[in-house]
């Protein structure tokens, strides 16, 4: 096997890279400050720390989003050569879907796609009457009534689109 396209090749795409980034160091503006204080690209002066605390649950759909996503991907794959794998390609589909189902099982029944932290689950759970409903205590509820109608008397709206 001749590997003198690969070497050439690779020698090629290291020359450029080196070459680029010598040109660039040469030809390119040198800055003593950062560029911390220049407006960014809305117009708008930057505030604050750029670092952000995000939250666990984001993280963890950014996961599960790339697992099913890559699940897609399989399953494309598979879609395109349907009829060269026949029936063994069609139950091997089968399993990965049902594992992959049962993973999403767990996922689901160990609370990893639950929004809500466990204290807002519990005073939910404590609001929630029979049958799931939502109960609401009488002297709320009319205090709610009463806010409603404070506020359509003194705005003159009674909520309805104009």
């Amino acid at each position: 096997m001749d590997l003198w396209p690969l070497l050439a090749y690779s020698v090629i795409v290291l020359v450029l890279i080196v070459g680029l980034l010598a040109v660039s160091a040469l030809l390119g503006q040198k800055r003593k400050d950062h560029a911390t204080h220049d407006v960014y690209e809305s117009g708008q002066l930057s505030v604050g720390s750029a670092n952000l605390r995000i939250d666990v649950p984001f993280y963890r759909t950014a996961i599960l989003f790339i697992i099913f996503d890559l699940e897609v991907a399989f399953l494309f794959g598979w879609a395109i050569s349907i009829r060269e794998v026949g029936w063994l390609g069609f139950v091997e589909v089968l399993i990965f879907i049902t594992i992959l189902l049962a993973g999403l099982l767990y996922l689901w029944r160990s609370g990893a796609l639950e929004w809500r932290t466990k204290r807002q689950q519990n005073d939910l759970a404590a609001l929630k009457g029979e049958g799931g409903v939502v109960n609401v205590g009488r002297e709320q509820s009319v205090a709610a009534q009463e806010t409603h109608a404070h506020q359509t008397h003194d705005t003159g709206h009674t909520g309805a689109a104009h």
